[in-house]
C-alpha cells in the first residue's frame, strides 16, 4: 500500500462533471437496459439521509455497549446486540459462527521516569496489546533512545543488555495519505518487540503512532516470534510526553520503572455475527463486513462501529426499497480483529471448506467520514467493470478508484481468488483517536457516516445487477 492520493486531477473531474448530465447508462448495443441507475442511485441515497438508522445504532453500540474487547462480557453483549440489529434489519438468515480468541488481560499499568536522583513523573502509557506483562513487579532500568534501525545495528549487545529501549519515530507528517503513513510507520523493525528482545533489552518502549499532538497514548498490537526466548514487555506513550522524554536523554540519563500486570490466560469462544438476504437468482454471495470488536478501553465509534453500524445499513436500505437482490448479500461482523484476527481467519476458512461462491467482497474499517471512493483489489477486468460507473458516483462526492489495496477483515479472501474492494474515506483525523480513548461517538458526524453507508449500498447494488 504505497500509493498516495492525487487530488488535483480527480477534483477536477468532478468539477467538470458537475457542469453536464450524467452518462446513461452504459448498455450494449442492441441490449434493453433494466434499470436507470441514477434513479436507482437518487432512492438509495434519498432512502439512507432520511430514514437511515446507522448513527442511532452506532450510539446504541459506542454508549449503550461500550468498550468490547475480545473475551470479555462487552463483546458477548455487542455480539448478541449485532445479531438483533441484522434481524431488524432484514436479514433472513442469521447466525453466529464460533472463533477461537485469545484471552488477554491488561490488568493494572504505569510508568515513571526520573533523571539522576531527582523525584519519579508519572508518564501516561498503554501497554501493547497481547504484551507480556512485569508480574506485578517493578522494571526499572536505564532508558536507550534508539529512532533507526541502523542505530540499533551498530550498538553492541553490552550496550543493549538490561536497558528498556525508547523509540520517538513520529508518523510522517509529509505524506497526504494518513493510512499510508501509519502503515510505512508501523512495519519498522524498531517498534518489534522481538528484534529489540533479542539483542538484549528488558523492555519497550515507542511513541504512539498518531498523527494528532496531545499526549493520549494510542494501543499497538504486538507480536513476539515463536522462538523468542523472553517475551519482553512493551508499552505506547503520548506524543508530548515522548518528545519531552527525547530531550531529557539528549541532556542526561534517565531511568524507567514500569509496572504491568497484563497476562495471556489461554483461549475463549466468540462469535462471527453473519447475516444475509438470500439471493434471488442464485446462491453466489456477495459479502461486506466490518470488526465488531474494539479495544478494551475504547467505544470503537470509528474503529469500527461505523463500519459495523454502516454494514447493517447496507442490508436495511435494500429491503426498504424492495431491492430483488440477483445474489445473495451477506453481512460478516468479525471477531477478534483487534488483537489477533481470528475471526477473519475463520470467516475465509468456512468459505474455502464449504466451496461457497464468492464473488465479490467489501470491506470498511478507516471511520465513518466522509467517503471518497474505492479502493479495488481484483482482476484488472474487473477493475475497468467497476471504472465505467464512475460517472454514477460523482454527484456523491465519490470519485477514487484508482487504489489497488483491501487490508481490512475481507483481506483473507485474496487467496481464494475472490475480487476486493474497501471503502475509501477522508482519513486525516482519523489517526487523531485510532486506538485511544478519544474514540468516542460524539467524534462521528451523522452525515458523513450516511453518506458512507450511501456509497456502500450504491456499490453493492451494482455488482449485484452486473456480475
Amino acid at each position: 500500500m504505497k500509493k498516495i492520493f492525487i487530488i488535483l486531477p480527480l477534483f477536477l473531474s468532478g468539477f467538470l462533471f458537475s457542469q453536464k448530465k450524467p452518462h446513461k447508462n452504459p448498455v450494449k448495443k442492441g441490449a434493453i437496459a433494466k434499470f436507470n441507475y441514477q434513479d436507482e442511485f437518487k432512492k438509495i441515497s434519498d432512502e439512507i439521509l432520511t430514514r437511515g438508522t446507522a448513527y442511532e445504532n452506532l450510539a446504541e453500540l459506542t454508549k449503550g455497549i461500550g468498550p468490547r474487547f475480545s473475551a470479555t462480557p462487552g463483546y458477548t453483549k455487542a455480539s448478541e446486540w449485532a445479531e438483533r440489529k441484522l434481524k431488524e434489519a432484514g436479514a433472513e438468515n442469521v447466525w453466529k459462527q464460533d472463533v477461537k480468541v485469545p484471552v488477554w488481560v491488561r490488568g493494572k499499568e504505569s510508568l515513571q521516569i526520573r533523571s539522576g536522583n531527582g523525584e519519579w513523573k508519572n508518564i501516561r502509557m498503554l501497554s501493547f496489546g497481547n504484551s507480556e506483562g512485569t508480574g506485578g513487579k517493578d522494571l526499572t532500568a536505564e532508558l536507550l533512545l534508539v529512532n533507526d534501525i541502523a542505530e540499533l545495528n551498530a550498538l553492541t549487545s553490552a550496550q543493549l543488555k538490561d536497558k528498556i529501549i525508547f523509540v520517538n519515530t513520529p508518523i510522517d507528517q509529509r505524506v497526504v495519505n494518513t493510512v499510508d503513513s501509519y502503515l510505512i510507520t508501523a512495519k519498522s523493525k524498531l517498534l518489534s518487540a522481538s528484534v529489540i528482545g533479542k539483542r538484549g533489552a528488558k523492555g519497550l518502549i515507542i511513541r504512539s503512532l498518531t498523527t494528532a499532538s496531545d499526549d493520549t497514548p494510542h494501543a499497538k498490537m504486538i507480536y513476539y516470534e515463536p522462538d523468542d526466548r523472553i517475551r519482553i514487555p512493551a508499552a505506547t506513550i503520548g506524543v508530548k510526553s515522548a518528545d519531552e522524554l527525547e530531550k531529557l536523554l539528549k541532556k542526561q540519563k534517565v531511568t524507567a520503572k514500569l509496572n504491568m500486570t497484563a497476562e495471556s490466560k489461554g483461549e475463549a469462544i466468540n462469535q462471527n455475527i453473519i447475516g444475509e438476504i438470500p439471493g434471488n437468482k442464485d446462491a453466489k454471495v456477495i459479502v461486506l463486513g466490518a470488526q465488531l470488536d474494539s479495544w478494551d478501553f475504547a467505544e470503537g465509534a470509528h474503529d469500527d462501529g461505523s463500519g459495523v453500524a454502516q454494514c447493517i445499513e447496507v442490508l436495511r436500505t435494500l429491503k426498504a426499497l424492495g431491492v430483488a437482490n440477483n445474489h445473495t448479500i451477506r453481512v460478516v461482523l468479525y471477531a477478534n480483529s483487534e488483537n489477533g484476527g481470528q475471526g477473519r481467519d475463520m470467516y475465509a476458512a468456512y468459505v474455502k471448506k464449504k466451496d461457497e461462491k464468492h464473488i465479490f467482497a467489501l470491506g470498511t474499517d478507516s471511520g465513518g467520514y466522509s467517503p471518497r471512493g474505492f479502493s479495488l483489489d481484483m482482476p484488472p477486468q474487473r477493475r475497468r467493470q467497476i471504472f465505467e460507473w464512475k460517472n454514477y458516483f460523482l454527484p456523491y462526492g465519490i470519485y477514487d478508484f484508482d487504489q489497488t489495496y483491501a487490508i481490512q477483515d475481507i483481506s483473507p479472501l485474496k487467496k481464494l481468488d475472490i475480487p476486493l474492494a474497501e471503502l475509501v474515506v477522508d482519513t486525516q483525523r482519523y489517526f487523531d483517536y485510532h486506538h485511544s480513548v478519544e474514540d468516542t461517538f460524539d467524534k462521528v458526524n451523522k452525515r458523513e457516516l450516511l453518506l458512507g453507508a450511501v456509497a456502500m449500498t450504491q456499490l453493492i447494488f451494482m455488482i449485484d445487477k452486473n456480475w
